[in-house]
């Protein structure tokens, strides 16, 4: 008999931890060995049971799935994180890809597809939804570009959160500032970071300063 591979769930709605893992229950090489219902707790958990792999929700209360897959695999580098979510835009994307996940599909596959996907992850295999192959390809084809122009690639609140950050602005002082949810902040980073090809925040500022999009006061 081949060796389980195991899993860890994370999602805040438990009809869809349940729904998961009852199908996962029924396949004799997998095998489910915590559910999470927060990002905290699946990092927490995934420090304890070191799984094989982890289907990991995006949005979800208090540490998200990005962060918690961030935390994951510099906790267990073994450990592949497979994000399961509802959304393909690229704030998602590409946020969760950098931190680490390893394959992105979307639920609405079947559950043998999802099997299969586990089965892959466990042998460090990717898989990636069609429409999020599309968007990674054009993001790499976008990539090429000698030279990325903000003033035309970012929108105007994009360009005036941009300037927050290089104020060194948080989501939560921003979102104030602009009378937007933090969500709503987190979503125009997001964005922000993958037209302009930056890794993080810091870079995003050095960016603004750099550019001319922030000028320095007399």
């Amino acid at each position: 008999m081949t060796e389980q591979i195991t899993i860890l769930i994370a999602d805040d709605h438990a009809l869809v931890r349940q729904g998961v893992r009852a199908f996962l229950d029924t396949q004799p090489d997998l095998l489910v060995v915590g559910e999470a219902e927060n990002g905290q707790q699946a990092v927490e958990l995934a420090g304890t049971l070191i799984p094989d792999v982890v289907l990991m929700d995006l949005l979800m209360p208090g540490m998200d799935g990005v962060e918690a897959t961030r935390r994951i695999r510099q906790a267990s580098p073994r450990t592949q994180v497979v994000i399961l979510t509802s959304y393909h835009e690229d704030e998602h994307i590409f946020p969760a890809i950098r931190a680490g996940a390893l394959s992105y599909v979307l639920k609405d596959l079947s559950p043998s597809e999802l099997g299969g996907v586990v089965r892959k992850a466990a042998r460090g295999e990717a898989v990636l939804h069609p429409q999020v192959a599309a968007r990674v390809i054009h993001e790499l084809q976008g990539a090429r570009r000698d030279n990325i122009n903000p003033f035309t690639e970012l929108t105007d609140r994009e360009m005036e959160v941009l300037r927050l950050i290089a104020a060194g602005m948080s989501n939560q002082e921003m979102a104030a500032q602009l009378v937007l949810s933090e969500k709503t902040v987190k979503g125009h980073v997001s964005n922000i970071l993958s037209k302009l090809h930056l890794a993080d925040r810091t870079q995003a500022a050095v960016y603004a300063w750099k550019e001319g999009i922030v000028r320095g006061r007399t």
